[in-house]
């Protein structure tokens, strides 16, 4: 196993994820167990009968007249035959809806998450070679404003000038409704439906990654071999590029990885207000549906995902510094 670090790590975080993920699934069904109300009740209103007997069968179908520890152990049972359950109000697989959804936004957080590192990192070493000048000074202003506006603002700023004012990107959706694109015809359009919230969403993490890049930058500038490679007359470029900045981006994708929790509850607000069909909007659904159920499927597929996504930062890890040891 030492011989193999990279399989040495995915063995450690496997056996780590399991207690973790039953701690989360025990956590987040006592917790929801707690919130008044339940799909029963919202079925029974929406319906126009909200009779005590037909809140009385609906709980008896569901499952929810059960006590809580009943109610418990049923749903790790239906976890332990890899099922998350049936949902009340949208009549349908726990799991054949989070699989409709979960494309969605994972296109959107890839693309959010990808524009905010070029972007951060760029701006980041941009800012680490211009320290104490101008450029530093406006792209640390640029960052400061990005960090500080809050995501639903410049979401509804986005779509009132890019949307409505100019009419250069769509306001909501996924894709043209009734367009039989294919090809570079149906990228393209998907594409254009997705620049407004990938752009909003990632703005915030652009300005935590350009100044966590700057303080990486100029702390790794001032080491010996760095020192070393100016004294042998290596082009700048070169030592900027495969001393400096490989070095600089450890901790970059480090925070980077802990931030995709944050990012998936962002996804909640930027969906919402673009309309984008993902488990942000499903999440937001479920609650005011009370269903329970749907919502945890998606809590636990949330954080699969996390735990996945920070695998994937410590592998590479691996790959932009050999010397990190597994232990």
């Amino acid at each position: 196993m030492t011989r193999f670090p990279a399989l040495r790590l995915i063995v450690r975080t496997l056996l780590q994820a399991l207690p973790a993920v039953l701690g989360i699934v025990l956590l987040n069904f006592l917790l929801l167990q707690a919130v008044p109300g339940d799909a029963a009740q919202v079925l029974a209103a929406e319906s126009g009968s909200a009779t005590a007997e037909m809140m009385a069968e609906l709980r008896e179908r569901f499952g929810l007249d059960l006590p809580v520890l009943q109610q418990l152990l049923a749903y790790l049972d239906n976890l332990s035959r890899l099922s998350l359950g049936y949902s009340p109000r949208f009549n349908l697989p726990v799991a054949e809806l989070i699989g409709s959804r979960l494309g969605n936004t994972l296109l959107l957080m890839s693309a959010a998450l990808a524009f905010a590192l070029v972007c951060g990192v760029l701006m980041g070493t941009l800012m680490g070679m211009t320290a104490g000048r101008w450029p530093d000074r406006a792209l640390s202003l640029v960052a400061l404003v990005l960090y500080s506006t809050p995501g639903f603002w410049l979401a509804l700023m986005a779509i009132v000038v890019f949307s409505v004012t100019l009419g250069w990107l769509p306001s909501g959706g996924t894709a043209t409704i009734g367009a039989n694109l294919q090809g570079t015809a149906w990228f393209l359009d998907r594409a254009r439906y997705l620049v407004l919230p990938a752009l909003t969403m990632s703005a915030f993490y652009v300005a935590i990654f350009a100044r966590l890049t700057r303080a990486a930058f100029l702390e790794v500038s001032r080491l010996d071999f760095v020192r070393t490679a100016q004294a042998k007359g290596l082009h700048p470029a070169r030592i900027v590029i495969h001393h400096i900045l490989r070095n600089a981006l450890i901790p970059v994708t480090t925070v980077a990885g802990l931030h995709l929790g944050a990012m998936l509850g962002g996804a909640v607000v930027i969906e919402s207000v673009f309309g984008w069909p993902g488990l942000g909007r499903l999440a937001f659904e479920s609650v005011m549906a009370r269903d329970h159920i749907v919502l945890l499927g998606i809590l636990l597929m949330s954080s699969l995902l996390v735990i996945a996504a920070n695998l994937a930062v410590d592998l590479l890890q691996l790959v932009l510094d050999p010397r990190v040891e597994v232990r």
